[in-house]
């Protein structure tokens, strides 16, 4: 696998908000190195992911229910924008923190500029 990769989040029409809120592209990345998926969106969420546990990734045009950090039992939806969007299956489900809480994370939805450059680099 190539060095660290970094793929930023899309933001759209509320990327302003994020930013005060501080949950916008200065304090949110997503990155992979050789053994984990690391996702943190400022200080509203926080994961690593062993990419041993990444059973699925796809590309995901289902509707979003916000813009923000939301989730609940194990499902979490992370974006900053509507579109851009890559669904990622973890088995066993591991842990994450929002807003500084630890969850259970089984499937993320993540918005990122690039989805297929993130799908393509999970699936090497």
């Amino acid at each position: 696998m190539p060095a660290d990769q970094t793929f930023p989040f899309r933001y759209g029409v509320f990327r302003w908000l994020l930013s005060v809120l501080g949950l916008g592209p200065a304090f949110s990345r997503v990155a992979l190195t050789a053994d984990t998926l690391s996702v943190h969106m400022g200080w509203g969420f926080r994961a690593e992911i062993p990419l041993t546990s990444i059973t699925d990734a796809r590309a995901d045009d289902a509707m979003v229910g916000g813009i923000g950090v939301h989730g609940f039992r194990g499902r979490w939806l992370v974006n900053g924008a509507a579109s851009g969007l890559v669904a990622i299956d973890v088995d066993p489900p591991t842990r994450a923190w929002v807003g500084g809480f630890p969850v259970r994370l089984r499937n993320l939805r993540v918005s990122v500029q690039d989805p297929d450059a993130l799908l393509a680099a999970l699936e090497r």
